[in-house]
């Protein structure tokens, strides 16, 4: 199933995807640096990863709707894909908790509690990526015509469906 949203052939979802996680991750690793003893501004810079993060999981996830909606129902791909997508909410939801927090604080530093949040929200956001890229390369969910949108799980080890080689 090829991407429903594209520039200049290329599927617009996964080319936005990068950013935001790029962001949130950073956002985290400068709040852990900063709680430890790190330079005061990390803190500040976490915060405006985490807004321009969000930023970019929204149009992200604009992007993905679009593929999310082509993928026809009773599929795999399509399970998958809404699991891809609940987790990518609950992310966004919980970054954009920890954003509100931190706007109107006397300092964009974050604490205990909110660095605890944020982990949990990139444990999400590690298999969110994971069942994201289950999607693209075994299910070929925008970027293959003639995908397989019930291939089994790529967790499935290759032997138990056909031997190596394909000698039987």
């Amino acid at each position: 199933m090829e991407s429903r949203l594209k520039v200049l052939g290329h599927p617009v979802h996964p080319m936005l995807v990068m950013f935001p996680v790029g962001l949130l991750v950073t956002a985290v690793l400068f709040d852990l640096v900063d709680t430890v003893g790190g330079p005061d501004f990390l803190g500040e810079v976490a915060y405006w990863n985490i807004t321009v993060g969000l930023v970019g999981g929204l149009l992200a996830a604009v992007a993905g709707t679009f593929d999310l909606l082509a993928i026809p129902q009773g599929t795999r791909a399509k399970r998958v894909a809404l699991t891809h997508a609940a987790a990518n909410l609950a992310v966004l939801l919980l970054f954009a908790a920890i954003w509100v927090v931190r706007l109107n604080a006397d300092s964009r530093a974050a604490g205990g509690a909110l660095i605890a949040i944020e982990v949990v929200a990139l444990a999400i956001l590690g298999v969110s990526a994971w069942l994201g890229g289950e999607l693209v390369d075994r299910l070929g969910v925008g970027v293959d015509r003639e995908a397989d949108l019930d291939a089994p799980s790529s967790l499935r080890p290759a032997a138990a469906t056909q031997r190596i080689g394909g000698a039987q």
